[in-house]
């Protein structure tokens, strides 16, 4: 019974102690420990579905090997922000996620909001000759609409917890606002190099200011995520069944850079367009 007691105590005081240094610890001491801590109880987890997908890590991940690889390291976010909010006294509603209808309200508005930029963007490469819609594919998008939404909202969701959440909210304790919104919006950006390299480094600046346009999008929310969580579900579910459809074929009559490098939006003009008048409608309204 001594030695139980001794051990509660020591366990207490270990974990006092461990929450005491959390609430001092320096900002950049406690991003490292959330990835650290983030990708350390997943390797586990990706070691297993490494040997049973096949799948090796100097080869590019295949399509049916990343879905799950992917789902596994995002269910583990929002378990690991909670813990480190735990150590750093900081509630998961200072990261922007407050579960009530509201951000529901704001949820829809930013999907359909990210519909209809890219709406009108691809409308207008259709009427400018730029590409054109392939209206005899929709019906492809029966049996991939509703799982490309769920994993849209999935990854919408976490991506924002972390970026525009934790590491924002975190950077913005020491530098300036938009200093901070430069840095995790650059952050937000190269992690992607992690999935996928020769396609992605032409995206970099377009991720960089899709990060930036989600920043503002928390700020119109009044620091909440349910907007920009809806933002970026929006233009995933949307490029990703226009990709799987295959429902936009370009037809070469302007140069890759403007309509999109790899035939990737945000590589090209075409994205920087849709993400700058969201901005726009975005700044609109909070002002």
């Amino acid at each position: 019974m001594f030695f139980l007691l001794s051990l509660i105590t020591l366990f207490a005081s270990a974990t006092n102690s461990l929450v005491s240094f959390g609430q001092n610890a320096p900002v950049l001491v406690v991003i490292m420990a959330f990835f650290i801590a983030w990708v350390g109880c997943w390797l586990p987890i990706g070691a297993v579905l490494a040997i049973k997908l096949s799948w090796q890590p100097n080869k590019p991940l295949q399509p049916e090997q990343k879905l799950p690889i992917l789902v596994s390291l995002y269910l583990l976010a929002p378990l690991i922000v909670w813990g480190i909010g735990w150590l750093t006294n900081t509630d998961i509603s200072d990261y922007g996620f407050v579960w009530n209808i509201s951000i529901l309200g704001s949820l829809g508005l930013g999907f359909g909001l990210g519909i209809l930029s890219l709406a009108v963007v691809f409308s207008c490469q259709v009427w400018l000759g730029w590409s054109s819609f392939q209206i005899s594919n929709i019906k492809q998008l029966r049996p991939i609409f509703v799982p490309i939404l769920l994993i849209a909202l999935l990854v919408g969701g976490i991506e924002e917890l972390v970026f525009r959440g934790f590491l924002f909210t975190e950077l913005n304790h020491n530098d300036s606002t938009w200093m901070a919104a430069a840095i995790s919006s650059m952050v937000f950006a190269v992690l992607h190099l992690i999935w996928e390299q020769k396609e992605t480094i032409p995206q970099l600046p377009g991720l960089w200011l899709m990060g930036m346009v989600l920043v503002l999008a928390r700020f119109t929310d009044r620091g909440d995520l349910g907007l920009a969580w809806g933002l970026h579900t929006g233009w995933v579910w949307a490029i990703a069944c226009l990709d799987t459809a295959q429902l936009i074929t370009y037809t070469g009559q302007v140069p890759e850079w403007v309509t999109g490098k790899n035939q990737k939006p945000l590589a090209g003009v075409a994205g920087f367009v849709c993400l700058l008048l969201t901005g726009v409608v975005l700044w609109l309204f909070s002002t």
